[in-house]
């Protein structure tokens, strides 16, 4: 980690820029013209309906199969595909409507791209079963791809899709940010790379991070509401999956990829990566990303926060063989990260801390296309190591996580089936130590997880269907029982439970659906809740776990209309989540023998109630209105207490112009003051803060450029967001300025 951070930064950009630039080779024709007739490969030309001029930087995407490709200079691509059936492509630009067309391998596709008012709503594969419009999702979603994921992109996932309706951010630090989804963080929500779980500590603390950046993301899909049958059962606000398609499922006929450089002004942080896929031979692709991002302490309008330095960086590599019958490969991930916890407030440590997290994780993935009606059979096996230090000044080890996870996973998909539009049935299994050390006195911990779950979808014109079920069993045995333990029986600890869901679409008309899901969630205590006891200094406080502790159970409720039009784009959602034994972290008042605030885990039953919403309007002169809207309700039942650290209501509202190779917008985040606080919870004001955006497309060398720019907080107010455990002694980012620029090849 500390050659890491001796890496200079500037001379891995320098490397980056360079690498993400491939000479254009003299000679070349298109793709079109080389092979518009070979069996196996679908060639053809994106052009702009305006004209006729040809697109170069537009993603082209099989539905089903995962082949990608973007055109090149005169609009030309190229992708392999499995046999000789038609297959269905989405054709994505920046500034231009995404395009649908279906084509068989040996035909030459033209696809004309109108300019874009709204654009085609995105594709959602996150805890569904094949690749869905967002309109006919039965739960309510957001993607972020292409350029909006540029537009938005920040240092850490959390920042990076806090602008979904019903996302807000809690953090210690501008290196901690953390997702709540309707007022539910932790391993709540189910955080997801390319389907597999991370395998971080991040429900254990507020000061810990997500062991993920999001910088080298092809897009990132994020499901509200208990929905993640597929995935696990325990994600009673949602799954956010960060995909990136480390295992190639594809061979690209020329390399693809794309590289980024990004600097930001409230942190003076810079930072770049670069992916790229090349097709090694006929049937092995080949993925190599880096990424790397060095920032300072945040900077608000009345002084520096102290000691919240930032250090990440990340590198991965995939292979696969890919042939008619499906693919199969491996990739390898490691992510390192070092960040600062300020401290010298109340619920913080004395002294700033040093963390330092590191992450190795190797995974296999086969997919196998029998047909016959079974349309897929995917095999998944990973194995994650992870080791999060917290470091006193000047040198002394105050806090050890680490913990191993490997994990097994088999899914048949099938589609047309009898009464069945498609469906999946599948199992899963893992094995996970748990290590602690320092001050912590929590034992080493061992937990088994087996699972079987089976998920369907029937269409009955105008009404779709979605049922699931999923059984869970989840075996927790500490290394050693202590019977007379100051918190309790430790003891080994077994679980099982039946989650399910089920949804329904009514499409009123073409643009106008209604909706509604209900789902059943269940959550075994995690081994912090359990068994924790001792001083965690990052956080400054003394976690005293309760091996009583029984599960949760979620019942979430979902109902919403959307509207999906040429200039219009609506949805409201309404929520409701009972859940019994809520399990949170509750002040006792007391201080420990260490003289630290005691902190000790609780399960009462609780309620969230709330809702969603959004509006999307493009008029025709080019100017675009977005507005955005949410707000949750938590309350403990049995004493109708407030549920502590609960996102006020808050919202946004953004005003664009948006031809096709410029934009610029104008936004306001707003939040009210948070007046429903539980115990020792301080409350906080209202605020609205508005911003600037602008950026610019153009092509050059055959290549699309993307830059942005965002002034954030233009006004350098002084404001505090309620998630913000450092809000005590000082405000949010002041005045800051961030660039983004992209080549896409």
């Amino acid at each position: 980690m500390k050659l890491l951070r001796r890496f200079p930064v500037h001379l891995l950009l320098l490397a980056i820029t360079i690498a993400g630039l491939p000479a254009r080779s003299a000679g070349s024709t298109s793709v079109g013209q080389q092979a518009a007739d070979t069996l196996g490969h679908i060639a053809g030309i994106v052009r702009s309906a305006d004209g006729g001029t040809p697109l170069a930087g537009a993603t082209v995407m099989v539905l089903g199969t995962g082949g990608r490709a973007v055109t090149h200079d005169d609009g030309s691509f190229r992708i392999a595909v499995p046999d000789a059936e038609p297959y269905r492509l989405r054709i994505d630009h920046p500034g231009y409507e995404a395009g649908l067309v279906d084509v068989r391998p040996g035909e030459m596709a033209t696809v004309d791209l109108e300019v874009a008012a709204i654009p085609l709503p995105d594709v959602v594969v996150t805890a569904v079963l094949s690749p869905t419009a967002a309109n006919e999702t039965i739960r309510p979603s957001a993607v972020f791809a292409e350029e909006k994921l540029q537009r938005r992109l920040e240092a850490t996932l959390a920042q990076t899709v806090a602008s979904v309706p019903g996302v807000a951010v809690t953090s210690m630090g501008p290196g901690t940010s953390q997702p709540v989804i309707r007022g539910l963080g932790g391993d709540r929500i189910l955080m997801l790379e390319d389907g597999q779980r991370v395998g971080d500590v991040v429900n254990s603390g507020p000061d810990h991070a997500t062991a993920l950046a999001p910088s080298t993301a092809r897009r990132i899909d994020v499901i509200r509401g208990p929905s993640a049958i597929l995935y696990g059962s325990n994600a009673l606000g949602g799954v956010i999956n960060v995909v990136r398609d480390e295992v190639p499922q594809a061979v690209p006929y020329r390399a693809t990829g794309f590289t980024s450089l990004q600097g930001q002004g409230a942190t003076r942080a810079i930072g770049g990566s670069s992916q790229i896929t090349v097709g090694v031979t006929e049937h092995v692709p080949l993925r190599v990303e880096v990424s790397k991002r060095e920032g300072g302490d945040l900077r608000t309008p009345i002084g520096r926060l102290v000691g919240t330095q930032t250090d990440t960086w990340s590198v991965a590599a995939g292979t696969s063989w890919v042939d008619n019958w499906g693919y199969a490969g491996g990739a390898f991930r490691y992510f390192a990260n070092e960040y600062g916890i300020p401290g010298g407030f109340l619920g913080g440590h004395t002294n700033a801390v040093r963390t330092e997290q590191e992450r190795t994780a190797g995974r296999f993935r086969g997919v196998i296309r029998p047909g016959r009606g079974l349309e897929a059979i995917e095999l998944d096996a990973g194995y994650t190591w992870y080791r999060h230090n917290e470091w006193e000044p000047p040198d002394i080890l105050g806090t050890l996580f680490e913990r191993k996870i490997a994990s097994g996973e088999a899914r048949a998909r099938h589609a047309g089936w009898g009464p069945f539009t498609s469906g999946a049935v599948g199992a899963r299994v893992s094995w996970e130590n748990f290590g602690f050390g320092g001050a912590l006195y929590s034992p080493n911990t061992q937990r088994r997880t087996q699972a079987a779950y089976v998920l369907e979808e029937i269409r009955l014109d105008p009404v779709t269907l979605e049922a699931g079920l999923r059984y869970d069993r989840v075996e927790l045995e500490p290394n050693e029982e202590d019977a007379s333990s100051d918190i309790g029986h430790i003891r080994a600890r077994s679980f099982g439970a039946i989650s399910g869901s089920l949804g329904a679409l009514l499409a009123v008309t073409r643009q106008f659906t209604l909706g509604a899901s209900v789902g059943r969630a269940f959550r075994t205590p995690d081994v912090h809740e359990l068994y924790s006891e001792g001083p965690h200094l990052a956080a400054n406080s003394f976690d005293i776990g309760n091996p009583s502790l029984d599960t949760e159970t979620g019942l979430g409720i979902d109902v919403f209309g959307r509207i999906t039009g040429q200039r219009l784009s609506a949805e409201a959602t309404w929520f409701r989540n009972t859940i019994a034994g809520y399990i949170f972290s509750q002040p006792t008042g007391e201080l420990s023998r260490v003289r630290l605030p005691i902190y000790q885990f609780v399960g009462e039953d609780a309620v969230l109630t709330g809702f969603e919403s959004l509006l999307a309007w493009s008029m025709p002169a080019g100017l675009k209105l977005e507005a955005v809207a949410s707000y949750v309700h938590g309350t403990i039942r049995a004493t109708n207490e407030p549920l502590p650290f609960m996102p006020p209501l808050q919202g946004r509202l953004a005003v664009g112009y948006s031809p096709v190779d410029w934009f610029v917008e104008a936004e306001a985040r707003m939040a009210a003051s948070q007046e429903r606080t539980g115990r020792f919870e301080q409350s906080t004001d209202g605020y609205a803060i508005f911003g600037l955006s602008g950026g610019v497309r153009f092509t050059f060398a055959g290549r699309l450029h993307v830059v942005t720019l965002h002034l954030d907080n233009l006004g350098n107010a002084e404001y505090r967001r309620h998630l913000s455990r450092v809000k005590e002694i000082m405000p949010e980012a002041g005045r800051s300025l961030s660039v983004t620029y992209r080549v896409v090849y």
